[in-house]
Parts: structure tokens; sequence; C-alpha cells
């Protein structure tokens, strides 16, 4: 009865479960990306029932269901409309089969990406519909080009962040203001995929510049696009702004009832977009700008009094405090660093590997990085909150013994 009790509740027990992230990167995909603020998380214990998702209370008829966001997103961005999907992934596949089924989407050959899970943008505009026209070379690309390749079969011009690279040395790309003026001289739609829809500067937060969506816009952009759960930091989703007229066709396709939204994303999301309504609050309100902003001093503070927790329960381990990096990710400014602290561990009976593989093994998992044979706590993806289940999963990882 034991046993079976025992594989009962095995069974039983949830999949997804929270997880401490000790690697540094602050957007860790395989962590879910951004963690959503308290804000986001009460907001969604208040709409697990009935809620007005698609109903205007005032007069009971029905309305859009990203209403809720509209204000916000024109408030934030100055688009005309928004619209919510799945990702941002489905947000291209939407805007280029609403916009360019049948026709030609331009395109730099210096931006056709490849980001992790194997998409590449070149099938996704093959599934959209849309013919690629590739212009430029790989490390330059001139306004020039684009003019040459407009013609009666051009559907929109698309401009990509380089997600997860740069292109350095004898290089020339066309800015979104510069493809814009092509655009409007032509009559041809601009879209803007920024891929992290970054909201507020990065810049105050020690970061080199990354362009906003509102900057975006303000430079001619007709549709810009990007993920809600990176730089927004909200749910997994795709966020679409610009023209409304552009944006009606867009919502009109009957893909766009495949990708939407549910009430649960609409409503982190409207809590979350609310937070950068008072962006000099975002280092106290937001888990992705707290952790941008925190100072070498505190994470040193931090790490050392890990640290001590650590030795007291795993005496046996050599535990110490060094100087690390760490990484926005999720695709956002490829190759900037940022400095940090981290709890040095290695251990006479397990290797780091072994020793990793308890930890996610834990009750709360802790996902480490693994760096010249040690296991390393990154201080700056790591709360105080955190440090009792950490050091319980350092006591849980007690057994780890190195493998022959």
């Amino acid at each position: 009865i034991g046993a079976a009790a025992d594989m009962a509740g095995r069974i039983l027990e949830p999949k997804l479960k929270r997880a401490i992230n000790a690697t540094g990167i602050v957007l860790h995909t395989g962590l879910g990306r951004a963690m959503m603020p308290e804000a986001a998380q009460a907001a969604l214990a208040g709409c697990t029932g009935y809620c007005n998702v698609q109903m205007d209370m005032t007069t009971g008829e029905r309305m859009q269901r990203e209403s809720c966001i509209a204000d916000l997103v024109q408030r934030l961005t100055g688009a005309e409309a928004a619209i919510v999907v799945n990702n941002n992934a489905g947000a291209t596949m939407l805007v280029l089969r609403a916009l360019a089924q049948g026709k030609e989407a331009i395109v730099s050959r210096g931006e056709l990406v490849e980001i992790g899970g194997s998409f590449r943008l070149p099938l996704i505009m093959a599934e959209s519909g849309a013919a690629m026209r590739e212009i430029g070379a790989t490390n330059k690309t001139h306004v020039k080009d684009y003019e040459k390749a407009i013609g009666p079969e051009t559907g929109l011009l698309l401009k990509v962040h380089k997600s997860n690279y740069t292109i350095e040395g004898f290089t020339k790309e066309v800015s979104i203001g510069e493809l814009a003026e092509v655009g409007k001289k032509h009559g041809v739609p601009v879209v803007d995929d920024l891929g992290c829809g970054a909201l507020v500067p990065l810049e105050d937060f020690g970061l080199p510049h990354e362009m906003t969506m509102r900057e975006s816009l303000e430079a001619g952009a007709d549709v810009v696009l990007s993920s809600t759960d990176k730089l927004i930091g909200g749910p997994q989703g795709g966020l679409i702004v610009g023209n409304a007229d552009l944006l009606k066709r867009i919502r009109s396709h009957p893909l766009y009832r495949v990708l939407r939204v549910g009430k649960m994303t609409l409503t982190a999301l409207e809590a979350t977009l609310k937070l950068f309504t008072s962006p000099e609050l975002l280092s106290k309100t937001h888990p992705v700008y707290m952790m941008l902003a925190k100072k070498p001093k505190d994470m040193k503070a931090l790490a050392k009094k890990l640290a001590d927790k650590i030795s007291k329960v795993r005496p046996n381990w050599d535990v110490s405090v060094v100087e690390e990096k760490s990484h926005l990710g999720g695709g956002s400014l490829p190759g900037s660093e940022m400095p940090s602290f981290a709890v040095r561990i290695t251990s006479p009976d397990a290797s780091p590997d072994t020793l990793a593989g308890h930890l996610r093994g834990a009750p709360v998992p802790v996902v480490a990085h693994i760096k010249e044979d040690a296991v390393l706590l990154n201080m700056r993806t790591l709360f105080k909150e955190d440090l009792v289940d950490l050091v319980g999963a350092c006591g849980d990882a007690a057994e780890a013994r190195r493998s022959p």
C-alpha cells in the first residue's frame, strides 16, 4: 500500500513546477523566459471564471478581445491599434499571410534569421504563401537594393531583428526610418519584426540601445511585431501594433482566429503593460527589470550569504564567491554581457554534471551553470526568497557521487 501511494504521488505530481534560475540568463527560454510580475499573477486569479473577455459591459455587445490593452498599447507605443496572437512566430506568419500572400516580401539577406528550436524565417515565409525576395549581401544591404526590388508583385518590405547574432566589420544595413521612406514612396507597407519588444530604453539599466516599439513606429514603420514574454516580461504571446487600416486587414484574415489568445494571456498581459506606465518604478515592480537593475555590490553580498549557508550544510564542498558574467538572453542584445557574482561549487564526491543534475532533481529544481569543472550559481537571476529552497536543494544533493 505504501509503495502504491508513493507511485500515485509521483504520477500526480505536476510536470510543470516552479524552478530556481541560477544561470545568470535573465530571459531563459528553457525556464519560460521572463518571470511574470506579481501584478500579473494576481490578475490571473481573478479571471479563471467568467470574465468580460469579449463583451462590452456597457452595451452588452460583442467587442474585440484586445480592447483591454488597446489604450495601454497606444499610450506606450503610439500605435493606432493592436493585435495579440500566440507568439511572435505566429505574429510573423499572420502578417505575411494577410498582407503578402501570393506576393513578394522583400527582406535583406543579412536578416534571414534562425533562432532556437530551428525557427527559420525563410521557412515561415514559405508557409505564409508570401514569396521571399532576398536582396543585398549577407554583410551589406543598401537602400538602392530595396528600390530595385520593388515592383508590381511587392506585398511588403520586411525588416527583422538580428536575434542571437551580430554582423560586424565591413557592414551596412538600412535603418527602419530609411526603409519607411522607401515604402511610403512606393506605397508599400513596411513591417518591422523587433522580436524582443522593448518598451523602455535599456540604457537606463546599463545596457546598449535596443530600438523600442515607439521608436520604430515614430521612424515610420507601418506594422511592428514583438514577443510579449521577453522584454515586455509578460505571458507568451506575439504583439502586432501599428496602422489601424492594416491591422484591420490582418485581424480579418481567417488565420487570426487560429492564432488568437484567450482570457488568461490577455489578463496577464494587461497587468504587465500597466507597469510600464510608471517606468521609474520598474526596478521595484517588474522581475526582469529588478534583475537588470541589480548592483554588483548587492550581488556580491548575496553571494557571500548564500556561500556561507551552503558551506554549513555541505562542509565537504569547496564553496567560494567569484566574479562572473550574466546575459539578457531571449535573443536580446546578442554579445552583451553584464557583470555579476556567483557562488562556485565543487564536490570531492561528484562531478559538476552529476551535481548539477541532482540540483535539478530537487523538490524545487535549481538550474545552475557549469563552467571550468565547477557548478556556478549566478546572483543576477537569484532573489533572497530563493535562498531557502536553494540551500535545501544543496542538502538534497548529498547523495550525489562521482560517476565512475
